[in-house]
């Protein structure tokens, strides 16, 4: 797929939002909706559902491995969120969605919408944009480093972290970023660990969504066993396991500021809020 053009002075999102009357006569404003693409269950969102819904969103989720077939229209989502998966970007013949994937993706971004891609939604989402998805030479599994760029530093949703920050991974491909992304990190193990495009598309390797009991799913569900096995040596569960406590609370804290850099980024009020009746 070809590169999109340039749109880093699109507005942000300026979709419609309803009104409506109560019961009272009060009018309200109905609230703004993001569309979020799941591929297997044990890939939510994580501890970003409770900072959506507490901001005033209402989500809807397609799940693409109970029906590869949906097609959704973007029109009237404030956001699109592409979440992780253990497929490869590239397995189009055994996950067409993917393909399909891609190309809402990049309508999302001509749209103006704004997008956030997690691990494989990253992946999708440096595809949307005309670059590339690559196996890296080793894979990343429980916690690692990431090392911001300069414009990492700057960057207004990623500034909350610290110049080296330890983060939770689970992914064995890495980016080649297009022209027109802006690197944000990278790590030695995968030279892209988030990027921007514009100002309303971001792509982060990492999994800031995690929680102890998501980890712990991650560890034992069967799709992830096979992989598990042929690290054994390299990828040790009970380490994983045992670094998760002292790590969690900065990730938990972590990830609450910076979703919610993200999140304070919409320039509509994301809050239901009483209009004067008429």
């Amino acid at each position: 797929m070809g590169a999109r053009l340039p749109l880093s002075k699109r507005k942000r999102y300026n979709g419609q939002v309803t009104a409506r009357t109560d019961d009272l006569g009060a009018t309200t404003m109905a609230r703004p909706k993001i569309l979020v693409f799941q591929h297997v269950p044990y890939e939510p969102l994580g501890t970003l559902d409770p900072l959506l819904k507490n901001a005033g969103f209402r989500l809807r989720y397609v799940n693409f491995g109970r029906d590869a077939a949906q097609r959704p229209r973007l029109d009237r989502y404030a956001a699109l969120i592409v979440l992780g998966g253990p497929m490869n970007a590239d397995e189009i013949d055994r996950h067409p969605n993917l393909a399909a994937e891609v190309d809402m993706i990049g309508e999302a971004v001509e749209r103006g919408v704004s997008v956030l891609g997690i691990c494989l939604g990253a992946q999708l989402l440096a595809k949307a944009l005309g670059g590339s998805v690559r196996r890296n030479p080793v894979r990343e599994v429980g916690w690692h480093d990431v090392e911001l760029t300069p414009a990492g530093a700057s960057d207004p949703v990623l500034a909350t972290f610290s110049r080296r920050q330890r983060v939770f991974q689970w992914h064995e491909d890495g980016i080649e970023l297009p022209n027109g992304c802006v690197h944000l990190a990278r790590s030695e193990a995968s030279e892209v660990q988030a990027f921007r495009y514009g100002d309303l598309a971001y792509g982060f390797q990492f999994h800031l969504e995690v929680d102890p009991s998501l980890i712990n799913r991650w560890l034992r569900v069967p799709e992830n066993q096979a992989m598990l096995a042929e690290e054994r040596g390299n990828i040790s569960p009970a380490t994983i396991e045992a670094q998760t406590p002292a790590y969690i609370d900065a990730l938990r804290n972590l990830s609450r500021d910076t979703f919610s850099r993200w999140i304070d980024r919409f320039e509509i009020d994301n809050r239901r809020r009483a209009l004067p009746s008429r």
